[in-house]
């Protein structure tokens, strides 16, 4: 029950960090706040999540679940660079 409970708590704070990711992917005035609204918030947000799931799965899952939130760490720090790198190049300061 203290399981169950603990997941239900990080799942709904992970999905509450998500929400507020797109209230800032919609509300932030320029790219690149938006960039940082998306990264920041969301690998938070999935990291809560794969927290809460990981006590509830098996050995196998749990490893599985930690390597698609690393897999997902990785790609979005270098796909926010990219981003980031090309809009600076298309509007210098």
């Amino acid at each position: 029950m203290i399981l169950d409970a603990f997941t239900a708590v990080m799942v709904v704070a992970g999905a509450v960090l998500f929400m507020a990711g797109t209230v800032g992917l919609l509300r932030f005035p320029d790219p690149l706040s938006r960039l940082h609204a998306l990264t920041k918030v969301d690998n938070l947000g999935l990291g809560l999540i794969v927290a809460g799931l990981v006590p509830q799965s098996g050995a196998l899952l749990a490893l599985k679940l930690a390597a698609a939130w690393l897999l997902v760490q990785l790609s979005a720090a270098i796909v926010t660079q990219l981003i980031g790198r090309a809009l600076r190049h298309r509007d210098p300061p």
